[in-house]
């Protein structure tokens, strides 16, 4: 019976909806994150004393051992789009999920869920791809129970895909289409992700033909777009009308070489690798159906919390 999860990276959009499924489902949580002040907004989210926020780096083992040690789970979050700073792929994607499962097994955890992403590829050209699946290789080493779950991109209140690029339709007279926003998207609700969280957990999903424990899985909705379908659903659901320009990605390419001199660039060349290739659930890849999740379409979350961006406002008639 698991009582206690440990949360690694747990302040952010993901984490947000899987603290308040576990804090419902009745668990003890402690939330291992940066700055504990920034996550104080998560304490609500349960009864008084549920929630644990404990300030550190997870690269520093001591930090680590501190949240682990007195949980029976762990859910690892941890992962960046693009690097900043300190903030780099290989140590927080690639050395550190095999880190956490080593500590898992020496704890006797119960279960580990890894969010990871579709397109995690050792021979891909995208450092970010390839650091997601050295980790991945990594924890599996370390703790071969392990769920492993890969979303494609996430969409919700909060997210940073939609509301990005509405906020720009509000100001910009057109929104740009990398390659000519060919690629595909599978775009996933968060509440659907949180939900497969706790079914990779055990807390949830009882009655599975076939238990997660070791597989891996990867979550998209019902909905396959291309970028261009889905900058076009985002200024219907804005009520925008702008011009939707085609960029070739070497044109892209300098931008973001120039642009990623910054101290938290808009777009990096790594991303624009990514931004090369779908990202789709893969053909026979396990998906949320066999976690027992019905996905949840973008028509049904997506236009309600877009409509802010609408001119006039959320209210205007």
């Amino acid at each position: 019976m698991i009582h206690t999860v440990a949360v690694i990276g747990g302040s952010g959009f993901v984490g947000r909806a899987t603290i308040e499924k576990l804090a419902q489902a009745g668990k003890q949580i402690i939330v291992l994150c940066r700055n504990s002040d920034r996550a104080k907004f998560l304490k609500p989210m349960g009864r008084i004393g549920q929630i644990t926020i404990v300030a550190g780096d997870a690269l520093d083992d001591a930090a680590l051992e501190s949240v682990l040690a007195p949980a029976d789970a762990l859910v690892n979050m941890v992962g960046i789009l693009a690097e900043t700073g300190a903030q780099k792929f290989y140590p927080l994607q690639a050395e550190l999920p095999k880190r956490i499962g080593q500590m898992a097994a020496r704890h006797q955890h119960q279960a580990v869920v890894h969010l990871s992403a579709i397109g995690a590829d050792a021979t891909s050209a995208s450092r970010y791809a390839k650091t997601k699946a050295a980790g991945e290789a990594g924890l599996k080493a370390a703790f071969p129970k392990a769920v492993i779950l890969r979303p494609s991109v996430i969409f919700g209140p909060r997210d940073d895909f939609f509301n990005r690029f509405a906020a720009m339709a509000q100001i910009a007279p057109a929104l740009p289409l990398p390659g000519g926003g060919h690629m595909r998207m599978q775009p996933v609700f968060v509440e659907d992700v949180a939900a497969a969280i706790l079914v990779g957990l055990g807390i949830a999903g009882g009655d599975l033909k076939k238990q997660p424990a070791g597989r891996i899985y990867e979550l998209g909705g019902p909905d396959i777009c291309s970028f261009r379908q889905l900058m076009a659903l985002t200024l219907q659901y804005s009520q925008r009308r702008r011009l939707l320009v085609p960029i070739p990605f070497a044109a892209m390419t300098v931008g973001a070489t120039v642009v990623g001199l910054l101290p938290n660039p808009p777009l990096t060349t790594d991303q624009l690798r990514l931004l090369k290739m779908d990202n789709v659930v893969a053909n026979g890849a396990l998906k949320l159906a066999d976690l027992g999740i019905v996905p949840t379409s973008i028509d049904a979350v997506v236009p309600s919390y877009l409509a802010r961006y609408r001119p006039g406002g959320l209210f205007r008639k």
